[in-house]
């Protein structure tokens, strides 16, 4: 099973809610399924937008599911849409390296950014799910919140959201985890 195949049998399988299809068809036409998760840190490599996606599924479910409080379908719409905004995101360029070997310039390809939208990280994975399938207030906070400090210099808005929201710090968490620890090597990412 591809990491494509095994991202949409696990979304559609655990979301139903309305405008889910309509979401993915959206993401068909964006490169969400072809394009990396960064520049040169955690699956800087094609299709490690979607890799680093399900990564963060499975840790969060792994680690932090509890049957009482969470569903399926939070944490599917979490931790598969949590990077939304890395669609159409990237852009393949090059630049010159030289050849330690040879001693020459070689021309080398890398991976660029190209934010044509430039709305903020969490908030814009929101805004582009809300377009067609509205989220549960813990799953916006979750979306919103999931690079934790990084995106929050003061951390008196995420002190709040963590604390009110027990889900923003479960994808916080299998974030981080799957980034530094399960990523490191990209093969190491578990599929089906």
């Amino acid at each position: 099973m591809s990491y494509k195949e095994e991202f949409l049998s696990i979304f559609e399988e655990n979301v139903s809610r309305q405008g889910s299809k309509e979401l993915l068809d959206w993401m068909e036409k964006t490169d969400f399924f072809t394009a990396p998760a960064s520049t040169k840190y955690h699956c800087a490599c094609p299709e490690g937008l979607v890799m680093h996606s399900l990564s963060v599924y499975h840790t969060m479910v792994e680690k932090h599911f509890d049957e009482e409080t969470d569903t399926l379908e939070s944490f599917a719409i979490c931790a598969l849409l949590h990077d939304l905004c890395k669609a159409q995101f990237y852009k393949v360029s090059s630049r010159n390296v030289k050849n330690d070997e040879t001693g020459k310039w070689e021309s080398v390809p890398f991976y660029a950014i190209e934010d044509r939208f430039p709305y903020g990280h969490g908030e814009k994975s929101v805004f582009l799910i809300e377009r067609f399938m509205r989220l549960k207030s813990a799953e916006a906070i979750a979306i919103r919140w999931h690079m934790g400090g990084f995106d929050d210099p003061n951390g008196h808005y995420l002190s709040q959201a963590f604390d009110k929201y027990p889900l923003a710090v479960k994808l916080h968490l299998a974030d981080l985890e799957s980034t530094y620890l399960r990523e490191k090597n990209t093969s190491v990412i578990r599929r089906k």
